[in-house]
């Protein structure tokens, strides 16, 4: 099963990542992936680099970033291949437990379902 991990940010916060972070991060994503738990991560630029796009009532809008009514935004994702959610759980614990003490951020975990006619990656 493959899961999505959404890593949210505050982008407000002055948080940065540290060599020794950066170090470590490079560490764990390269282990995981040799484990065949980590199929692709990347992180994303700044909000204010973004835009939404909605459909309201038939009407699609568009939002240009930064979307200040969102406290926390997506500042990166990882897919994991794990036969559980547990397991999938613990990977992302895993990401978290890298950044130490001085972090706050969170990970949603989800469950990725593909129509039938998608190719697999």
């Amino acid at each position: 099963m493959q899961f999505l991990s959404i890593i949210r940010i505050n982008e407000s916060s002055t948080q940065q990542p540290d060599q020794r972070l950066m170090n470590d991060m490079g560490k764990l994503m390269e282990e995981m992936t040799k484990a065949g738990i980590l199929v692709d991560t990347a992180g994303l630029k700044p909000s204010v680099e973004g835009a939404r796009v909605k459909l309201s009532r038939g009407k699609i809008s568009r939002i240009d970033g930064p979307f200040a009514e969102a406290k926390e935004v997506i500042g990166g994702y990882a897919i994991l291949e794990a036969p559980s959610m547990d397991e999938a759980v613990h990977a992302s614990r895993r990401f978290l437990e890298v950044h130490g003490d001085g972090w706050d951020i969170d990970c949603e975990i989800r469950e990725m379902v593909r129509h039938p006619d998608a190719s697999a990656t």
